[in-house]
């Protein structure tokens, strides 16, 4: 009988989880390689592929197995938290199957499950992490063709809606929570800690927004330097970050970094250096870069970025009808493609019928060639082998047009499940 493949995600997200939870079982970009080759090895996964940003963290399988992958997949996170109870952990889980784990990933691409609804990187982050499972050798044609289509959804939606016509980020929804805290941002210092991706959005936004006297601080002074230099800001080494800290009114932390950037002692000693002026600081690091024991510091206001969904669902506001529009995108796209995975349960009955047919022709053409046909001329051969042919492809129309028309599940498993025993093809 034909293995048919089941799709399941099973993850946390900003939603189900606090950050500090989610930080907890996240997997570094530079240890994703390593991740999928442990997920690789699970007797029941076939295929997967990993998706770690500051608001998720998924594994995404095609699987035979669908009960033993959601608890071999689960183990699996649950082995990553590093700071609560696996208890914990396992109570903000989520898990999904078939048409609902390809609507929940089609719905990921398209942003509609983001914090910020309408932002765009998510996509370029689904792109980046299907990419490394390509490198990895862990996504097959399941996969790849859900991502793909995944990535087709995102497209449908930003131009087929209004979705993205107020465009928003965490980077503008950051800058927008900053306008909240200060009457007006002109007169304010700005420290702007990573010069990355997110860094660089979020430099832009701070400029539009006003902010005239900006720091930028990066690992690597050369991007500090540039993006200073675009933004019209000042480049400070990444080893002067404490030195500069007491100027800033604003801290901003895009950076990625395995441990806490500012802690609670070097914030209070910046704070007596400023007179215990107050200081403000939003975090927007995939793993948290500041500790959050500085917001009990008096004159210390620290937002992380779950403190944003507040401004962000307020951007929503007046886009409910494009949210609609989108759903429905995605609902035709869930169904087609569920329509192409059925499909593969025909596929390789229908190629194996194939090849039991096709044998059996050329063991009869041959046997007879060496023997009572033997003395035929070569183009009265060819003519057998047409003949023969054609007669095949006769007999095997009917029962593949019959097995590719539309047909529910169990209708076409017994179809299936008597092909495969009339013409026994599931013996060696």
């Amino acid at each position: 009988m034909s293995v048919h493949r089941d799709i399941i995600i099973v993850g946390l997200n900003h939603r189900t989880a606090p950050i500090e939870v989610r930080e907890s079982v996240a997997v570094e970009a530079s240890l994703v390689p390593a991740a999928l080759r442990t997920i690789r090895n699970l007797r029941s996964v076939h295929e997967s592929a990993v998706l770690s940003t500051c608001n998720r963290v998924e594994v995404v399988a095609a699987t035979s197995e669908r009960d033993t992958a959601f608890m071999e997949v689960k183990r699996f996170l649950l082995d990553q938290q590093s700071a609560f109870g696996e208890k914990v952990v396992e109570e903000h889980l989520y898990a999904y199957a078939g048409g609902e784990a390809v609507r929940h990933l089609f719905r990921v691409a398209a942003s509609l499950d983001s914090m910020v609804v309408g932002e765009p990187q998510i996509l370029g982050q689904l792109k980046a992490y299907y990419s490394a499972a390509q490198e990895a050798g862990s996504v097959g044609a399941i996969l790849h063709r859900l991502f793909h289509r995944s990535f087709t959804v995102a497209k449908r939606v930003r131009t087929e809606t209004g979705i993205a016509s107020r465009a928003v980020s965490i980077g503008s929804v950051a800058v927008e929570l900053a306008k909240r805290i200060f009457d007006r941002l002109e007169d304010k210092t700005v420290m702007l800690i990573g010069a990355g991706k997110m860094g660089h959005l979020v430099a832009r936004q701070l400029k539009s927004g006003g902010v005239s006297s900006l720091m930028v601080t990066n690992r690597t002074f050369e991007t500090a330097v540039e993006t200073a230099a675009e933004f019209q800001g000042n480049p400070i080494r990444f080893e002067e970050l404490h030195r500069y800290l007491k100027l800033a009114d604003l801290v901003v932390g895009c950076a990625a970094a395995p441990d806490f950037l500012l802690k609670r002692e070097a914030v209070d000693e910046t704070l007596r250096e400023r007179k215990h002026e107050a200081m403000f600081f939003i975090d927007l690091g995939d793993r948290r870069n500041f500790d959050p024991r500085i917001n009990a510091l008096s004159n210390v206001y620290l937002y992380d970025i779950d403190d944003l969904q507040t401004v962000a669902q307020e951007n929503l506001n007046g886009r409910a009808g494009e949210v609609d529009k989108a759903e429905r995108i995605v609902d035709e796209e869930v169904e087609s493609f569920l329509g192409w995975l059925d499909s593969l349960d025909q596929v390789p009955t229908i190629v194996a019928l194939k090849e039991r047919l096709e044998a059996i022709r050329r063991n009869e053409i041959e046997k007879s060639l060496r023997t009572s046909l033997k003395e035929l001329s070569e183009k009265d051969r060819r003519a057998i082998d047409d003949m023969t042919s054609a007669i095949i492809g006769k007999i095997l129309h009917g029962p593949i047009s019959h097995l590719k028309r539309p047909l529910d599940g169990e209708e076409e498993a017994l179809y299936v499940e008597a092909l495969r025993k009339l013409f026994s093809l599931d013996e060696k």
